[in-house]
């Protein structure tokens, strides 16, 4: 893997916690973004846990170990996270901005973590 690629990895990875971290510790920022509002504590833990926790390990594993399967892992969650969107856009008729702007960042992202 040539090091610029590697490079382009390793960010992907430290945005991804960086995202799950903004989720774990301030959950209510991703209100205006998502859509999502939680409703009490229960809906405010789930956003911690889903969006805060998974992001955080899921990179932080890629970032540790930082072999190829490693990064791919991230990439196809990230992949499968814009197949599912795009069906879900057009199901559901929200193909908004957010939603394209998402499904952008999950493509690009996705693609690096899995070349």
């Amino acid at each position: 893997m040539n090091k610029f690629l590697l490079a382009l990895k390793i960010i992907s990875a430290i945005l991804t916690i960086g995202t799950g971290l903004l989720a774990l510790i301030k959950p209510t920022s991703i209100y205006d973004f998502t859509g999502l509002k939680a409703v009490g504590g229960r809906g405010i833990t789930e956003i911690r846990a889903i969006f805060g926790a998974l992001f955080i390990a899921l990179g932080a594993f890629a970032l540790y170990h930082r072999q190829p399967m490693a990064f791919n892992m991230l990439g196809v969650m990230y992949l499968g996270i814009a197949a599912v969107r795009v069906v879900s856009m057009f199901l559901d008729k929200s193909v908004v901005s957010s939603n394209l702007i998402s499904l952008a960042i999950e493509v690009v992202v996705g693609v690096i973590l899995v070349l």
